[in-house]
């Protein structure tokens, strides 16, 4: 195995993380499928990306001034890259969240000195949405700026000029498909413009879970939800800001049952603890490596995103009591006879 060299500054390590075959998908599917481990980021997800990326062009367009304060509206893992960023370069962090996240989640904001702001779930369209209560707060805050993840192309930046690039060269240049879910949509877009500029022959394709409304945006041009999903991070019921452009060719809608099938095989059987958008992504990709074989494209190579650790839902999809009341099946080894 090859070392990386000492990085200079506690933020380098975010990004440039390991790039997993995945045994049991890849015999599924019938080719390669491969997990981008962003749970290996310091924050445990994907977000910290998005977070550093924000961040730092809220400092070079001077609206982030030292001592300043980031706040922002997330399911969890956002704010918790931001806090970790925040804490880094000396800012003071205020995270707005709906109350029915995983305690997990709100526990470690707190322990890493965020304020939390906790908020009822509701529609986007309701001006107490968590997204809209973080704008206000941000307003009402002295020195503060208003991350906005959702439609700050800063958060899908951070894909084109990171994650992108890190899988075309971890692949060799042999990629064949890419896919994930989209919450902001800023990884989905990004990483989608940034391998398009390496080869517009790449498929990318939206993995969406039931209760979004995406699938039938890029499949009949409407903004329709169907179902609903237990998925903490995930799920879109507009176009943001990061979705705009992005160069989607094709689109798979994902239940829980499906992703929770896969939490549990990854788990049991290669000993990665995923939380439940990471099994939603990784079935995407195995209905995406599929379909390339079955459109004539030769030992396919599909990439995905594992977005984040299994240890942050300890309290929710391992919990087998959750599971039972949301209607979802038990995992076997939590099962009491």
């Amino acid at each position: 195995m090859k070392l990386l060299p000492p990085r200079e500054t506690t933020l380098d390590l975010i990004g440039n993380t390991p790039l997993v075959k995945l045994e049991g998908p890849s015999r599924e599917a019938g080719c390669e499928i491969y997990g981008k481990c962003e749970f290996m980021n310091p924050g445990a997800s994907v977000k910290d990306r998005a977070a550093l990326g924000i961040i730092r062009d809220a400092e070079a367009r001077g609206e982030l001034q030292p001592g300043g304060c980031v706040v922002e509206g997330t399911a969890g893992n956002t704010g918790i890259g931001i806090a970790l960023v925040a804490n880094a370069l000396g800012y003071r962090t205020i995270i707005v969240m709906p109350d029915n996240q995983s305690r997990e989640k709100m526990d470690t904001l707190r322990a890493l000195g965020a304020e939390l702001v906790t908020v009822p779930p509701t529609k986007f369209s309701d001006c107490n949405h968590f997204v809209h209560t973080s704008r206000r707060l941000a307003e009402e805050t002295e020195g503060a700026i208003w991350a906005n993840q959702f439609d700050n192309t800063a958060n899908r930046k951070a894909h084109i000029d990171g994650t992108a690039r890190e899988l075309w060269e971890q692949l060799d240049g042999r990629i064949d498909g890419f896919t994930c879910a989209a919450g902001t949509g800023g990884t989905l877009a990004g990483v989608g413009l940034g391998l398009k500029e390496f080869d517009e022959a790449i498929t990318i394709a939206l993995t969406d879970p039931h209760g979004a409304a995406l699938y039938n945006y890029f499949a009949n041009g409407e903004l329709q939800a169907e179902g609903s999903s237990v998925a903490e991070g995930i799920g879109q019921g507009r176009i943001t800001g990061n979705l705009e452009g992005a160069p989607i060719d094709t689109q798979f809608r994902i239940s829980d049952g499906e992703g929770l099938k896969w939490v549990a095989r990854l788990l049991r059987e290669e000993g990665l603890c995923l939380g439940l958008s990471s099994g939603i992504n990784v079935a995407g990709a195995i209905a995406l490596g599929r379909k390339l074989k079955a459109d004539g494209v030769a030992e396919p190579r599909v990439a995905t995103i594992l977005c984040d650790t299994g240890f942050r839902y300890l309290s929710t999809l391992y919990n087998p009591e959750w599971l039972a009341a949301k209607d979802l099946p038990v995992f076997d080894w939590l099962r009491e006879d």
